[in-house]
C-alpha cells in the first residue's frame, strides 16, 4: 500500500516540534530515530537545513556531526510560511481582505486583538493608510 504524501510544510513542522521537545541540542540521527517510520536520514538533514536557512533552528559542529537547536516554534514557522506565500502574490490587498472576510468571528476578533497590540509603527502606519482617523491616532 503507497505512503499518503504528506501536505507541504508538514514535515518542517514535525522536525521542528521534535527539536523542541528535545530540550537541548541533537543530532539529525535522533531527530530521525524521534520521528520514526521511514524517512531517510537525508531527509530529515535536508529539512534542518531548509529549517536553518528560515532561520528557526540554529547548528553548530559537535566533531563531525552538527547539533541542532530550535529558534523558533511551530506557530512561527507557519506565519513564514502565510508570510512567503503573501509575498509571491501581486494584489496583497486584495489576498489579506479575503483572507480577513473568510476568517470566523472568532479568529477575527483574536486577528483584530493582536493588530491593537502590535508595535505602534506597524499598525498605526496601517491605519494611517487605510482609514480615515481625522489626522489622530488612538
Amino acid at each position: 500500500m503507497a505512503r499518503a504524501r504528506r501536505g507541504q510544510g508538514e514535515l518542517e513542522g514535525q522536525v521542528l516540534g521534535a527539536l523542541r521537545e528535545a530540550g537541548g541540542p541533537v543530532t539529525a540521527a535522533w531527530v530521525q530515530e524521534r520521528l520514526g517510520g521511514d524517512l531517510a536520514y537525508t531527509t530529515v538533514v535536508t529539512i534542518l537545513t531548509r529549517l536553518l536557512a528560515k532561520d528557526v533552528v540554529a547548528r553548530e559542529r559537535r566533531g563531525r556531526a552538527f547539533l541542532w537547536t530550535p529558534t523558533a516554534d511551530v506557530a512561527r514557522l507557519a506565519a513564514l510560511r502565510m508570510r512567503r506565500l503573501l509575498d509571491g502574490e501581486r494584489d496583497r490587498e486584495a489576498v489579506l481582505a479575503s483572507f480577513v472576510t473568510a476568517l470566523p468571528p472568532g479568529d477575527e476578533q483574536v486577528l483584530r486583538a493582536l493588530l491593537e497590540t502590535a508595535g505602534p509603527g506597524r499598525v498605526n502606519s496601517w491605519n494611517t493608510a487605510h482609514t480615515d482617523h481625522g489626522g489622530t491616532e488612538d
